[in-house]
């Protein structure tokens, strides 16, 4: 047991310390995106170290009936940062952040099993400013929200949040 947390720990700091390394050079007090290379490296450390529960099930149905329900939670907590549509439409600061809020409808979100993204959900991705919602929202809704990010609307197509509107 010993051994898999001490390789563990070892693979984590491998990964910070080549972040470090590969973005030290471009430190400021500015904020910008991520490079390319700082990207590859985190998200390969999510997919495969940070973000658990790989295997993880869904046992909300995924159809439309569970799409809404998901919808309608997502609506309540997630439109702030990241739109109604999950594709940060009217969302004003989504590209000002470090790193930027991600589209939900893109290549790299989409290519995590449900089970990640419940654990996403539940826990949050440090260092990022997405926060973990465990004892906020229920497993059942968070299950929702799995399934509605899995049947996106088209990007705009909801307009922007009622908070941002003038």
């Amino acid at each position: 047991m010993f051994k898999t947390v001490f390789a563990m720990l070892g693979a984590i700091l491998l990964v910070i310390l080549i972040a470090v390394v590969l973005t030290t050079p471009f430190v400021s007090v500015a904020a910008h995106p991520p490079g390319k290379a700082e990207s590859a490296v985190m998200n390969w450390a999510k997919h495969r170290i940070f973000v658990r529960n790989k295997w993880q099930k869904n046992p909300v149905k995924n159809d439309a009936a569970g799409a809404v329900d998901g919808k309608t939670a997502f609506s309540h907590y997630c439109a702030a940062c990241h739109g109604l549509d999950a594709q940060n439409t009217g969302v004003p600061f989504a590209d000002r952040m470090s790193p930027p809020v991600p589209s939900l409808a893109g290549k790299e979100v989409q290519s995590y099993t449900d089970g990640q993204l419940k654990w996403i959900i539940d826990y949050g991705i440090w260092p990022s400013g997405m926060p973990g919602s465990k004892d906020i929202l229920s497993d059942e809704e968070i299950w929702s929200i799995v399934v509605y990010l899995r049947h996106l609307p088209p990007a705009g197509s909801l307009g922007e949040p009622e908070m941002y509107r003038p």
